[in-house]
């Protein structure tokens, strides 16, 4: 057998890169470098205010729930898991726990459902589509504050000319205190209505661009089969499409009626009912107490309970992976 050498290496010499490979690894250098200087030139910035304004309040936040921490953030008395065990066992912080419970329980199925219906009908209508969609997302881009002083001062005033009770008196009804009363606990339409209108044209967005994604020839070749447009292409076909974004709509939905708080400091101010997590931590770290080692172990075990139910439902519904 003939060995055939290059040059004039030895057999079994390992060969020396020419000019070539040499110019074009050193290209290969630069330009790693320089990918990498790009990289941290966009995302250094980010991840310096993400550790700044995220990690290190969160890292004190460890730290003065461990301490007996009343009108002081350098607090010197250890009293370790104390402060959780409080939190654990005293009612209003349980009895908010509840109160998010309900809120999520009525605003997560409602605003899903009434975003999907929105995102169909635009999705559908021929003409005006732009301007429906505009009527329906611009209560997004109002302040929770606005519009929560816009329900409790001239929708449900709970006075007889109160918009709400102009209608009901149109019937016969006798005026309603729709803030004012826990029995019936009226106030729960306050709530949930403000936050539907506020979110709704948020979510048919995101809908309606899922929606626009799936292809046609999946629709035509359903009704080339024998399939009714209507009830089974929703069932079989666009709610199949839909998945993805609809596991992200329900995550986001749940994250943010756990972060609820302007509606309920702004229409329910100083009450002891019906007060979310946020708005008792923040009467609690802020309030005349300024108890800043319970508030801190009450907003720890709150990022928690959001970080578990996050997981868990990623984990049910396979956030994040690949259509099957």
């Amino acid at each position: 057998m003939t060995t055939i050498t290059t040059g004039g290496a030895r057999p079994g010499a390992t060969a020396s890169p020419g000019p070539a490979a040499k110019a074009k690894a050193r290209r290969d250098g630069h330009g790693m470098r320089g990918s990498t200087r790009t990289f941290w030139l966009f995302a250094g910035p980010f991840l310096a205010g993400l550790l700044l304004f995220v990690y290190v309040p969160v890292g004190w936040s460890f730290y003065l729930s461990l301490f007996q921490a009343q009108n002081t953030v350098t607090p010197t008395k250890f009293v370790g898991l104390d402060n959780y065990a409080d939190i654990l066992t005293e009612g209003p912080f349980t009895d908010s726990l509840w109160t998010f419970t309900l809120f999520a329980l009525i605003v997560v199925p409602l605003t899903f459902v009434l975003a999907l219906a929105l995102a169909l009908l635009v999705h559908r209508i021929r003409v005006a589509r732009a301007f429906f969609r505009s009527v329906f997302f611009i209560p997004t881009a109002c302040s929770y504050v606005v519009a929560s002083m816009v329900w409790k001062l001239s929708i449900f005033n709970g006075v007889r000319f109160g918009l709400a009770n102009t209608v009901l008196g149109w019937f016969g009804i006798e005026p309603v205190a729709w803030i004012g009363t826990v029995s019936p606990p009226w106030y729960w339409l306050v709530l949930v209505t403000v936050r539907l209108w506020l979110q709704l044209g948020f979510y048919m967005i995101l809908f309606l661009a899922a929606l626009q994604q799936i292809p046609k020839e999946l629709y035509e070749a359903a009704w080339t089969d024998g399939a009714r447009p209507g009830r089974q292409t929703f069932r079989h076909i666009t709610l199949p499409q839909l998945r993805t974004t609809s596991v992200a709509v329900i995550l986001l939905l749940l994250i943010a009626a756990y972060q609820a708080f302007d509606e309920f400091y702004n229409l329910l101010p100083n009450t002891p009912y019906a007060r979310p997590p946020l708005v008792y931590l923040y009467y609690t770290a802020l309030g005349q107490g300024q108890d800043f080692g319970h508030g801190s172990a009450g907003a720890l075990v709150l990022s928690a309970l959001i970080t578990m139910v996050t997981l868990l439902q990623g984990r049910i519904f396979g956030f994040g992976k690949a259509d099957s």
